[in-house]
């Protein structure tokens, strides 16, 4: 299992597959969210994410292509392209200065 505390948390990337639009319009949600925390968020296939990433979010059928890309990042996966209760999570995670774990 891997952490990551809220003030670590630098770049978020939304990870997807099919390329279908909702991730890119997540991305955009997000990062309008997390702007006022200096946090970026960035989009990418899932298979081709980004080292330096802090938190991956996908979808759950994602989640473990996402892991075995980047080991050791925190991976968080969502149900909903719309009002998952992990874009919560992540936004007070960040603002509160808590713990995230996948």
């Amino acid at each position: 299992m891997s952490t990551i505390h809220g003030s670590d948390i630098k770049k978020v990337i939304v990870a997807c597959d099919a390329g279908m639009g909702s991730s890119v319009l997540l991305t955009t949600q997000l990062s309008r969210a997390l702007a006022a925390y200096g946090v970026s968020v960035e989009h990418s296939p899932v298979d081709r994410v980004p080292d330096d990433a802090d938190v991956v979010l996908c979808h759950s059928g994602l989640a473990e292509r996402a892991r075995g890309r980047v080991p050791g990042t925190v991976v968080v996966p969502f149900q909903m392209y719309l009002g998952d209760p992990a874009f919560t999570r992540l936004e007070e995670t960040i603002r509160d200065g808590g713990t995230l774990a996948d």
